[in-house]
Parts: C-alpha cells; sequence; structure tokens
C-alpha cells in the first residue's frame, strides 16, 4: 500500500451529521406516508419513496462507515468493506418494486382520478424542502472529502428537486382543480427515480462480480504498465473493487533482468497506477520467463523456476 494514502471515509463530525440528517429524512418520511394517505397525493406518495432511498443511502453511508472498521480476519481477509455495496444492492431491488407500485396506481388514477387536498399536500411538501435544505447543509462540508457522504448529498439534492416538484403541483391543483397534474408528478418522479435506481444496481452488481471499475479503461492500464523501463509484458491481469473507492489489481510482470532488476521496476509499477489511475493495493508476481498461462492460471515450467520468479505484494 502506497505510504500516505487513505480511501475516503466519514470523519466522527461527518458521521454525527450523517446520523443528524438520517433522523431528520426518516422522521419526515413518516409523516409524508402519512400526509400522502391522508391528502390523497400520489405525488406525496411518490416522493415519499424518493426520501426512502434517501433515508437508505444514509443509513448504508454509517453502517458501511462502522463495519468497514472492523478488521479483517481468518474467514474474510478483506474485511467488511463490501457491505456497502450489498446494502446497496438490495437498496436498488427494493426501490424498483416501490417505483413500479407507483407506476401502476398512477395508471388506475388516470382511469378514476382522486379528490386532492392540496393546502395539506402544499404543508407537507414545503416541510420536506425544508428537511432537504437542512440535510443538504449538513453534508456539504464532507461530500468532497467522503464517497459515502457524497453520495448521500446527491440523493438529498435530487429529493430536493422532487419537493419543488410537488410544491408546483399542489399550487396547480389549488388555483386550476386540475387534479390529474398530482398523478402526472408522482408518474415523472416515478419515471426519474427508475433509471437512478437502475445506475445504482447495475454499479453494484458490477462490483459483486469483481468487474472492472466504472471509468477504467484496463488497455491504458495495461499500456501504462508495459511503458514502465525494463518491463517486457504483462499477463494473468486482473483489476476489480472490493468497494467504491477501493480498486485491487493482480498481475504477473515479465521483465528484463539484464537491464533492471525488480525492485527497480516495482516502484515505479505503483507510482505510474497510484498517480493516474488511482489503483494503490496491487500484488505482482515478477517472471523472467513468460509462465504457460492458461484458464485455470498459470502452469509453471521449470525454465520458470531457474529464473527465480517471486511475487511482491504491496
Amino acid at each position: 500500500m502506497s505510504a500516505g494514502h487513505t480511501h475516503a471515509l466519514p470523519t466522527t463530525q461527518n458521521q454525527k451529521y450523517l446520523l443528524i440528517a438520517l433522523a431528520l429524512t426518516s422522521t419526515f418520511l413518516v409523516a409524508e406516508v402519512i400526509g400522502a394517505l391522508v391528502t390523497g397525493s400520489l405525488a406525496l406518495l411518490s416522493d415519499a419513496a424518493h426520501m426512502l432511498t434517501d433515508a437508505s443511502a444514509l443509513a448504508i453511508s454509517l453502517a458501511a462507515v462502522h463495519i468497514a472498521k472492523r478488521a479483517a480476519d481468518a474467514r474474510r481477509t478483506f474485511g467488511y468493506h463490501r457491505f456497502e455495496i450489498l446494502a446497496a444492492a438490495f437498496n436498488a431491488m427494493m426501490l424498483f418494486l416501490v417505483a413500479l407500485y407507483i407506476l401502476y396506481e398512477a395508471y388506475q388514477r388516470f382511469k378514476a382520478p382522486a379528490e386532492i387536498q392540496s393546502t395539506g399536500m402544499l404543508v407537507v411538501a414545503v416541510i420536506g424542502l425544508i428537511v432537504n435544505l437542512i440535510s443538504m447543509r449538513l453534508l456539504s462540508a464532507g461530500k468532497d472529502a467522503s464517497l459515502n457522504v457524497k453520495g448521500a448529498y446527491l440523493e438529498v439534492w435530487s429529493d430536493m428537486l422532487g419537493s419543488v416538484g410537488v410544491i408546483a403541483g399542489a399550487l396547480i391543483i389549488r388555483f386550476t382543480g386540475w387534479a390529474w397534474v398530482d398523478t402526472a408528478i408522482a408518474v415523472a418522479i416515478g419515471l426519474w427515480v427508475l433509471p437512478r435506481t437502475w445506475v445504482l444496481l447495475k454499479e453494484s452488481l458490477n462490483i459483486l462480480l469483481e468487474g472492472v471499475p466504472e471509468g477504467v479503461d484496463i488497455d491504458k492500464v495495461k499500456a501504462a504498465m508495459q511503458s514502465v523501463p525494463g518491463v517486457l509484458s504483462v499477463h494473468d491481469f486482473h483489476l476489480w473493487a472490493l468497494t467504491s473507492g477501493k480498486t485491487s489489481l493482480t498481475a504477473h510482470v515479465v521483465y528484463d533482468d539484464k537491464y533492471l532488476h525488480e525492485q527497480q521496476v516495482l516502484p515505479a509499477l505503483k507510482a505510474i497506477l497510484a498517480s493516474q489511475f488511482s489503483v494503490y493495493h496491487t500484488t505482482f508476481q515478477f517472471e523472467t520467463v513468460a509462465c504457460a498461462h492458461t484458464d485455470d492460471g498459470c502452469n509453471y515450467v521449470a525454465a520458470n523456476t531457474e529464473h527465480g520468479e517471486r511475487a511482491d505484494e504491496t
């Protein structure tokens, strides 16, 4: 591990702000569901579903911070960082069901519009907007230092836009009597949540399947490694993310021992991966002759042993 590198996790102060934001969001979530049932507003119910994503994101952030602190053990040598990803995947699947229910209910409302109490709808939506603004203020200080806090901040920010939409709908209904506007806004919020939920699920599954992290081009990574003086080729290459912001890489590196010793190659490889791709956890096996690679890995031959290949981990 490169010295001085830290994976972004909230400080004690950020954890405190996350907890306050979670308390505010969860309290209002219950109030908004009750308000939706009392006023008959599907838009409020849809916004409550979106508020659920905020509460889930905040809870996941807090849980991930605490659980990730647990030390690695004999059964989990990588530790507990992946808890965040498991929780995010579960959250995404749950939100899909909620969004689909909202769209189904909207379809029923279009066929038989319900009476909407616009005043109550407006009051609840305004309170929701205030809660969102407070939560955004609390999380803004730590969003640039922590991926978890940044994700929670973006969730609250997007829900703030949903609250604005509900307020606009309540005002339109109050002054025009167009009850169908409530259903239209609910559909808009539902359709807005679905793509974001799909992105969350796709990214979570990619990490669980140990796929290449989003935005990383493995051809560029290999090319950068092979540009290091003394490196002849790279094979048995694997790049994956343990959790968001924690990428690992393993590879077999064939080097020319006539010109450069492997201990001179290693620092250069670490430096280029850290500076260009933010990859800090690496494991390399250095070889002077490439091993016989198969789908099951490398089959070692006597020639390799004679040349003295060895592994170096950082």
